[in-house]
């Protein structure tokens, strides 16, 4: 049977523009000859809907929207992902077949951890359920359901299905591509049927979603793979034995359903993608989480202050291979500290991205602030005040263009900053979304020396060996402040994303008077984290949605 995966990308509350993809993904897959089609999980929707699931209106339009869907499946099967109402609501999968909405499947497993709060919105199945397409059962799941082994997948299997497809959003974070493949491997060999995988692509919020659709067959093989990143439709022939449905079963039969496709002449081997490397994912996330941002949010531009240090350098990248250098502004506001060095490299850098770059010195304004304050700051001594503001007035400015012009306003500050309070609130960690706030530095520089690896080679070679400074003070490095970043960000991961204490990190080899510190400095910077724009999630435990910590805590270690 030939099956088709259409890896969209919605936008959450677009019920108009999804229903559009979805109607646009049927009619492909009907030209290519596909018997079923697959939409991702809460594709009318988008994913996460969050508390627009509040909102009867909403649900009641989706229902609607689905009723129009399934008036355009003569001659083939679709199984579509929308939140049902009916006595709660439920993350439901729609059979659409014969012009009308034959039955639905419930999702199960509802998951309550990380960035997932289903319980709060969801109404949990109780059951799993199938269809006869063709002579052939097909089960029918969503995204959790399949991630341990079990119901409802083993019971449709046990009912006859010899493929179960999963509707899913599955957000990215660094490395779970491949463990997600084993997995959907391992439910295949353990349910002896193939699984067809149907991911959400596309940015929302601070998620990223990196499609990865796949069709695996019973054996743990991988039949067909779409690409990462982008919006797909993936097809693959999977060969389905006719089954007879068990009375007896557990699962419920939706429906008996016929198509006749028609005859496609086209090449038949599926499509196999590469699964590119960690980095050059986490790349593509940034990437593509910048763009839906800016995009889905109606900002044709966007400005982020050049600071010709190793973070802004990444950020411009970002932004440029985003949305074209035509859409971004980069702004240089040199100030009395500003290195040579720095204030070249900044030049270079928006020279050979072709980006407008704007220089906005900032010396006088931080004199008009010390003549301001002298008389309430008489008998003090300059300290981190005076070096905060030198902060808070480019924070200003970058605000003041994107007042007047409309811009988005990148922040440039990563995640071992921003985990130490190591920025400046109403500074440098002032703006609309944070691209790298989840990125630790060592991945920084990481991430630079692989965009540097391509023709244009962008970063100068002294951004990436200067030491990294905030330029505040005379010969100020960050490392005065703070541990080696290869000392601190394993140090971050592990009290951060593994939430060990500090007698395990001393056990693991970190030295006692570091864990102390760093464990003070993360403690007392989430005041400063709670106000810090959205960003991208790449880690196992991002800041913010992730990781939810009291900020009045008087628990140490």
């Amino acid at each position: 049977m030939r099956i088709a995966l259409a890896q969209i990308n919605p936008v959450v509350g677009d019920i108009a523009g999804n229903e559009l993809l979805i109607s646009g993904a049927i009619a492909d897959a009907r030209a290519a000859g596909a018997a079923l089609v697959c939409v991702p999980e809460l594709a009318l929707t988008g994913y996460p809907p969050e508390d627009l699931l509040l909102k009867e209106h909403v649900l009641l339009d989706a229902a609607a929207a689905l009723e129009r869907l399934a008036r355009q499946t003569e001659g083939i099967v679709a199984v579509v992902g929308y939140p049902q109402s009916d006595d709660g609501v439920y993350n439901a999968a729609a059979v659409l077949a014969d012009g009308r909405v034959a039955g639905n499947y419930r999702k199960n497993r509802l998951p309550n951890y990380g960035v997932f709060d289903e319980h709060r919105y969801f109404k949990a199945g109780t059951g799993g359920a199938v269809i006869e397409l063709n002579g052939a059962l097909i089960g029918i799941s969503i995204c959790e359901d399949i991630w341990a082994p079990g119901p409802p997948e083993s019971d449709e299997a046990a009912a006859g299905a010899g493929l179960i497809v999963n509707l899913s959003a599955s957000p990215y974070q660094a490395g779970k591509g491949a463990a997600r493949e084993q997995m959907l491997a391992d439910r295949a060999r353990e349910n002896g049927a193939a699984v067809a995988f149907c991911a959400q692509v596309g940015g929302q919020d601070e998620l990223v979603f990196d499609g990865h659709s796949l069709v695996i067959g019973a054996t743990g093989e991988i039949l067909a793979r779409a690409p990462q990143f982008e919006q797909s439709l993936l097809t693959c022939e999977v060969p389905l034995a006719q089954a007879e449905f068990g009375a007896e079963s557990s699962v419920e039969l939706i429906g008996r359903f016929s198509t006749d496709p028609a005859d496609d002449d086209s090449d038949r081997q599926p499509s196999v993608a590469t699964v590119i490397s960690d980095d050059q994912a986490v790349y593509a996330a940034l990437v593509l989480g910048t763009r839906d941002y800016a995009n889905k949010n109606g900002f044709q531009r966007v400005v982020l202050g050049l600071s010709g240090g190793v973070d802004s350098a990444l950020v411009a990248c970002i932004a440029c291979d985003a949305l074209g250098p035509s859409r971004v502004t980069c702004v240089t506001m040199p100030s009395p500290y500003s290195s040579e060095g720095t204030y070249g490299d900044a030049l270079t850098l928006a020279r050979t991205l072709e980006v407008e770059l704007l220089e906005l010195p900032i010396g006088s304004l931080m004199d008009g602030y010390e003549a301001l304050l002298a008389e309430p700051f008489e008998g003090r001594e300059p300290d981190l005040t005076e070096e905060n503001l030198q902060a808070r007035i480019r924070g200003n400015l970058l605000m003041a263009l994107s007042n007047k012009f409309g811009w988005l306003v990148l922040t440039t500050g990563n995640k071992s900053e921003m985990a130490v309070g190591y920025s400046t609130l109403y500074g440098d960690s002032a703006g609309g979304f944070a691209v790298i706030k989840d990125v630790p530095k060592t991945l920084v520089y990481r991430l630079c020396e692989l965009r540097n690896a391509r023709s244009d080679s962008p970063i100068p070679e002294s951004i990436l060996k200067r030491a990294p400074s905030a330029e505040l003070r005379p010969d100020q490095a960050d490392q005065d402040s703070l541990p080696p970043y290869e000392v601190l960000d394993p140090l971050l991961e592990a009290y951060v994303e593994r939430d060990l204490g500090a007698d395990e990190l001393i056990a693991a080899g970190f030295e006692p008077g570091t864990v102390e510190r760093v464990i003070a400095l993360v403690d007392r910077a989430e005041y400063k984290r709670r106000q810090q724009p959205p960003g991208i999630k790449v880690t196992g435990k991002a800041f913010g949605r992730d990781r939810r910590m009291p900020i009045t805590n008087r628990y140490q270690g």
